[in-house]
C-alpha cells in the first residue's frame, strides 16, 4: 500500500507519547509498504533528525508553523467556537499541502493523528483516511474539570464543551481509532461517534529483551513522563503530597524518583532529601532497573500510559489510578494493581515494598502480558487490518 502518514508533530525524537506511536507504526510498516509523512515543523532544530525519517518515509513534507502563529491561533480562537488545541494547529499552509499532495499522489488511504489534524482531512473523501486518536479527547478534558478548581476548572469546562461538540468531526472519517475499551465505549455512547475501534499504544520489546529485574531492590518508587504534561504533574504532587508522606512512616529509607523531560517549576519544588527529579533521561530502562515499584496515580487523563506499558515490559510491578489501567484490558495483579483512591494506593505499595515476591509475581505477570498483546509488532499488524478493512469498504 501507499500510505500518507500525517501527524500533528515531527515524529522524532520518538520520546513522548504522540511521537512515540506513529514512529513505532511506521517503522514497522516501512518493511512493506510506501510511506509519505506530512508534519509540522515547529522547531528548525529538528531538521537533524530527517536522516532518521529518511530510513522509514519516501517523502517527508514539513509545514513550518512558528510559535508565534499559534499563539495568534489561540488568541482567534477564543472569540470562536473551536477547541484551543484546534486552534493552535491552524495553518492555511497546510491546507494548501494536503491539498497539493492528494492531487499530486494516489494514495490508497491516510493515517491522521490526533483531533488536532482532523481539520485538515474531515472533507478529504476522495481517499480513505483513519483518525488515529490517542485518547478520546472530551473524556480527557471531562476529567480536567474533576481534578482542578478555580480558573483552571473554568478553563477547563470551557475547553470541554468546545471538544465535546467538535468531536462530531469523527464521523466524516472512514474509521477513528482509540487506545482502549474505555475510550471507545466513552465516544460511541456519550458522543455516539461510529465506526470506532481500538489501536493501543505498544512497547518495543526488543528494546527490554533478556532483561531480568532483580526484584531484592526495594527502595525506589519511580514515576515517569513528560513533566510538562498537566496529567503527569498532577500526579506526581497528589503522590508527594498524600502517598509518599505516609509510605515514608513505613518506609523511612523510601525513595521517590520522578524522571521525565522538561520538568515544571511545579515538580522541581517536590525535589528534597527523599524525592529525585531527574529531567531528562535518554535511556529509560537504565531507570526502570533500579525501581522496586512504579507508580501512576493519575486523577485525569484517557488512553493507555506507557510509563504503565514500559514497566510491563521491564517486569516492574505497577500500582495506578484508574486513568492508566482501564485501557489495559487485564485484571488487577496482573503486571499493574488498581488502586481507586488514596487509601488503596497506599496499602497496594505498601504490600508491593513489603513483599519480594509479590513484586516478582506481579512484574513477571505484567510482561507476560506486553509481548502477548502490546508488542509494536502486533499493534502495527492490528493497524494494516484497520487499513484493509477500510480500503474493502471504499
Amino acid at each position: 500500500m501507499k500510505l500518507l502518514f500525517a501527524a500533528n508533530r515531527f515524529p522524532y525524537p520518538p520520546y513522548r507519547g504522540d511521537k512515540l506511536k506513529i514512529y513505532n507504526l511506521a517503522k514497522r510498516l516501512s518493511v512493506k509498504h510506501e510511506l509519505h509523512l506530512l508534519t509540522f515543523l515547529e522547531d528548525e532544530t529538528d531538521l537533524q533528525y530527517l536522516e532518521e525519517l529518511k530510513k522509514i518515509f519516501t517523502e517527508i513534507h514539513l509545514v513550518k508553523l512558528p510559535k508565534k502563529q499559534s499563539y495568534w491561533n489561540v488568541l482567534k480562537g477564543i472569540m470562536s467556537t473551536k477547541p484551543l488545541q484546534v486552534a493552535y494547529f491552524e495553518s492555511a499552509a497546510m491546507h494548501e499541502k494536503v491539498k497539493d499532495l492528494l492531487h499530486q499522489h494516489t494514495y490508497d488511504a491516510v493515517h491522521v493523528q490526533h483531533l488536532r489534524m482532523a481539520q485538515y482531512f474531515e472533507h478529504q473523501y476522495q481517499v480513505p483516511r483513519i483518525l488515529d486518536l490517542p485518547d478520546a479527547y472530551s473524556l480527557y478534558w471531562k476529567r480536567r474539570i474533576e481534578a482542578t478548581s478555580g480558573f483552571k476548572k473554568i478553563f477547563n469546562s470551557i475547553e470541554f464543551k468546545r471538544v465535546k461538540k467538535y468531536e462530531q468531526v469523527l464521523n466524516r472519517f472512514n474509521q477513528t481509532l482509540v487506545c482502549s475499551k474505555e475510550d471507545k465505549n466513552w465516544l460511541e455512547q456519550e458522543q455516539h461517534i461510529h465506526k470506532v475501534g481500538i489501536l493501543p499504544n505498544g512497547v518495543d520489546t526488543t528494546t527490554f529483551h533478556n532483561i531480568a529485574h532483580d526484584y531484592t531492590q526495594e527502595k525506589t518508587i519511580l514515576f515517569t513522563g513528560n513533566m510538562d504534561y498537566a496529567p503527569n504533574v498532577d500526579a506526581v504532587q497528589y503522590f508527594a503530597k498524600e502517598i509518599f508522606p505516609i509510605l515514608q512512616q513505613q518506609f523511612p529509607k523510601v525513595k521517590f524518583v520522578i524522571a521525565g523531560q522538561r520538568p515544571v517549576e511545579a515538580v522541581l519544588a517536590l525535589q528534597s532529601d527523599s524525592i529525585e527529579v531527574t529531567g531528562f533521561i535518554k535511556d529509560l530502562k537504565e531507570v526502570y532497573k533500579t525501581a522496586a515499584i512504579v507508580v501512576a496515580p493519575l486523577r485525569f487523563g484517557a488512553g493507555t500510559q506507557n510509563k504503565v506499558l514500559e514497566a510491563m515490559a521491564m517486569a516492574v510491578p505497577v500500582v495506578s489510578m484508574n486513568v492508566g489501567f482501564q485501557g489495559l484490558n487485564i485484571e488487577s495483579g496482573e503486571g499493574v494493581i488498581l488502586a481507586t483512591d488514596t487509601t488503596t494506593f497506599i496499602k497496594a505499595c505498601s504490600g508491593l515494598l513489603a513483599d519480594k515476591a509479590q513484586r516478582q509475581t506481579v512484574g513477571e505477570m505484567g510482561k507476560r502480558v506486553i509481548q502477548t498483546q502490546f508488542d509494536w509488532d502486533v499493534v502495527s499488524d492490528k493497524l494494516i487490518q484497520y487499513f484493509n478493512l477500510i480500503l474493502r469498504k471504499a
